[in-house]
């Protein structure tokens, strides 16, 4: 289930990870249950690709490229014709970006096999009512296996209150 993420400033690897791997649901669910994909998918394999992107040329959280970025807050890359670094980091970016998203493409493939039945069950769900809400989600998968940061840190404050 794809619960909305909550709005946040920093950005950890895992949960850019864990964002692409959802992103790239609908295409796994198709592999999945036609063993067969489509043109469907084609917002989010652009969405994906910013964001692998964005992870190995912006925010230096690639391991083989380590901690650089490509990006130029100063807006003058827009008249610059070359690219900041060689040929060869070009094809290492390329292949980068490339096994982010197919290692998140195929982790949405291990989920959904993993959960085929709750996937069908949410599809039938889906044919019959075509909008579902939260509740309809919960009854299926069941409840969220984590807490929203807002939750988090009001325990933590009534905790800290008690002391």
């Amino acid at each position: 289930a794809w619960y909305l993420p909550e709005e946040r400033l920093i950005v950890r690897p895992h949960q850019m990870l864990d964002e692409m791997c959802a992103t790239m649901g609908g295409r796994a669910a198709e592999k999945v249950v036609f063993n067969d994909i489509s043109t469907g998918a084609l917002s989010d394999l652009e969405k994906v690709t910013k964001q692998a992107k964005a992870m190995v040329t912006i925010y230096g959280l690639n391991d083989k490229l380590g901690n650089i970025t490509y990006y130029d807050s100063s807006g003058q890359t827009e008249y610059n014709f070359s690219k900041p670094y060689s040929e060869e980091t070009a094809q290492i970016i390329d292949k980068e970006i490339s096994d982010i998203i197919e290692n998140q493409y195929q982790r949405a493939i291990k989920i959904l096999e993993e959960n085929k039945e709750k996937l069908l069950k949410l599809a039938d769900l889906l044919i019959e009512k075509e909008v579902i809400f939260k509740d309809d989600l919960e009854t299926i998968f069941g409840k969220q296996p984590f807490e929203k940061q807002e939750e988090i840190i009001a325990t933590k404050n009534k905790e800290n209150e008690n002391i």
